[in-house]
């Protein structure tokens, strides 16, 4: 990347920086409704190469996105709803850091990713969030964890058009080796839980349906405004603040749809607790499979953001000895975590290929998924 950003810009970068992508092991949707997620930071992850400018220029090239030419935006034209293309994840990291009243220079970057796209693991999180790392780092901003995530945050809500909670972020930002993140996202607040598969003798497979899905699509535009509704209509400002105990009389009030979408964000944030409290008591981390399971027929059939193809790989992966299954991401495709012993992983990783062509979809890509530290600086 040294080689090819002096190629670029006639002259080395200040240094290197890298932020994962993510997988969530459970909690989907909740949280922009004040919900818990339980994600953890993969190995798999985006390196960028800056050299900080001291004009207000940005310029952006990227392999992985197919722009070996740099992409050149005046910080001060950027704008909600401007059209910046992919760039919109990196020069809106520069609009909510002056939006913030710091200090912001221009930038020039290169940036290549092994996150896939598409694949319901932050791809573009670690995007921003990367780039957010390095700038404030060179600008000498001395930000915390929380708000180097809180750029990438407003950065694919208010440029990008993307709406993403902050989970993605955080993740991204905040990962710590064999740990996942238990995060409170109303009092945005995490605490690490152990999460060391090999130890136990599992392995968390990643299975990419390769059914590309985008956040800034309609669809989960529409089920946050559903769940929104219902918070409303349920006299509460955030959808966290419903109490599981006597859940179904509660939901009786809310027509069909939304009272489906409710139950969903409800459960799921009650099963994240359940999930993290298994881990934390030294339990055996296999128990943790049949709330896999029912978190995914809870989107499957309340929250309606799985897909054919991400179905067939679920029911496989189960049916080839997994203990637990469930799509993660947002949804309408992308990705499905399984938990598996490792000496079963590369059977079950058949099972999902055969699956997959039986049905007449793509053949997936099936990695081990690693919990791994967060976005730092590397050189």
């Amino acid at each position: 990347m040294t080689a090819r950003f002096r190629k670029l810009y006639g002259a080395a970068p200040d240094g290197l920086w890298a932020a994962p992508g993510r997988v969530n092991l459970i909690g989907e949707h909740t949280d922009y409704n004040g919900g818990f997620v339980l994600p953890i930071a993969l190995a798999q992850h985006t390196a960028v190469a800056v050299r900080r400018r001291e004009d207000d220029l940005v310029r952006v090239a990227s392999t992985s996105m197919n722009h070996d030419e740099p992409i050149t935006v005046s910080l001060g034209e950027v704008t909600p709803g401007g059209d910046y293309g992919w760039a919109s994840y990196l020069v809106g990291v520069g609009w909510a850091a002056r939006r913030r009243g710091l200090d912001v220079t221009g930038i020039d970057l290169a940036l290549d990713s092994n996150v896939p796209v598409g694949a319901g693991l932050s791809s573009s999180a670690a995007i921003s969030c990367g780039t957010a790392r390095a700038w404030s780092d060179l600008s000498g901003w001395a930000l915390d964890q929380e708000t180097v995530a809180d750029l990438g945050r407003d950065a694919e809500n208010e440029i990008a058009g993307a709406p993403t909670g902050l989970m993605d972020q955080l993740a991204s930002v905040c990962g710590r080796p064999a740990h996942a993140m238990q995060i409170d996202t109303h009092a945005v607040t995490i605490k690490q839980i152990p999460f060391d598969l090999p130890a136990a003798g599992l392995s968390l497979l990643v299975i990419d349906s390769h059914t590309q899905h985008t956040h800034a699509g309609g669809e989960y535009a529409e089920r946050r405004h559903s769940c929104q509704e219902a918070a409303l209509q349920l006299g509460v400002h955030e959808l966290r603040e419903v109490p599981v105990a006597d859940l179904a009389t509660t939901l009786d009030k809310l027509p069909p749809l939304l009272r489906r979408r409710a139950r969903h964000v409800i459960t799921d944030s009650a099963r994240v607790e359940e999930v993290a409290a298994l881990l934390t008591s030294g339990d055996d981390p296999r128990r943790i499979g049949s709330l896999l399971n029912a978190s995914h027929a809870s989107m499957r059939d309340d929250f309606e953001i799985t897909a054919p193809s991400v179905d067939a790989l679920q029911e496989a992966a189960v049916a080839a000895g997994a203990y637990g299954a469930r799509m993660t991401g947002g949804g309408f495709g992308g990705s499905v975590i399984a938990l598996v012993d490792r000496e079963r992983s590369e059977t079950v990783a058949q099972a999902c290929v055969a699956a997959a062509a039986a049905g007449g979809f793509a053949t997936p890509s099936v990695f081990e998924g690693v919990a791994s530290g967060g976005a730092a600086r590397v050189r």
